[in-house]
């Protein structure tokens, strides 16, 4: 399974250095074709940062929707991205849920867990995002978020026992390179490349997911 790395980190992440904001929320747009929005950013203030928002204890700085409409203002075209990200460009990169994917969240532990054991069953994986509030989302195709309860039901987990999410119409993830105030920046644990513009469906992933979370639970 290519670009995927472990839980001691071994493996390097593209960071996508050098690259303004701007220039990645084009990318996403031009070559996946996916909707992007921007949302809050870090703001300087007497040597530290601070989220946009003006909340002081905003548990995610710097990378979450800045206005209630945001979803109306999220974009596929690669003109209107530039267009944005010029008047705002330390906005945060957001890609809306329930469009062209959806994603299951699930902590990092058990993200990673997942990820070797779907390597062990060849299972081809869509792009996977390492948030550095210990999360991971891995994408799907649309429709996970209102069938992914039901699947766990199937495989003899009550979907309140496990930590598992799956977001769709009106949530949204953070992209790479998006920081989290002091608490870093979201990663590829799978990066986007050719080979896996297509997406799983939930089903193919669910298992190893709920497995992973399970076990943790049990901790």
């Amino acid at each position: 399974m290519e670009d995927t790395i472990t839980g001691n980190g071994a493996a390097q992440i593209p960071k996508q250095r050098g690259e303004q904001l701007l220039d990645i929320a084009v990318r996403y747009a031009e070559e996946r074709h996916w909707d992007v929005c921007p949302g809050t950013s870090l703001e300087p203030e007497d040597g530290v940062e601070h989220c946009s928002c003006g909340d002081r204890s905003c548990e995610a700085p710097g990378a979450h929707p800045a206005r209630e409409d945001w979803a109306t203002q999220a974009t596929g075209s690669a003109t209107v991205a530039r267009r944005l990200w010029s008047k705002h460009p330390k906005a945060s990169i957001l890609l809306p849920t329930g469009r062209t994917f959806d994603a299951i969240d699930v902590p990092e532990t058990a993200g990673f867990l997942a990820l070797a054991r779907m390597e062990r069953m060849e299972l081809t994986l869509g792009p996977v995002i390492l948030a550095p509030n210990r999360r991971m989302q891995f994408l799907v195709l649309p429709g996970a978020a209102a069938k992914a309860p039901d699947l766990v039901r199937k495989l003899g987990w009550p979907p309140a026992a496990l930590d598992l999410t799956a977001l769709g119409e009106g949530s949204w993830v953070a992209a790479p390179p998006t920081r989290f105030g002091p608490h870093g920046a979201a990663q590829w644990a799978c990066r986007p490349t050719p080979a896996n513009r297509w997406l799983p469906d939930a089903e193919e992933l669910i298992s190893p997911l709920a497995y992973a979370c399970g076990r943790e639970s049990r901790r």
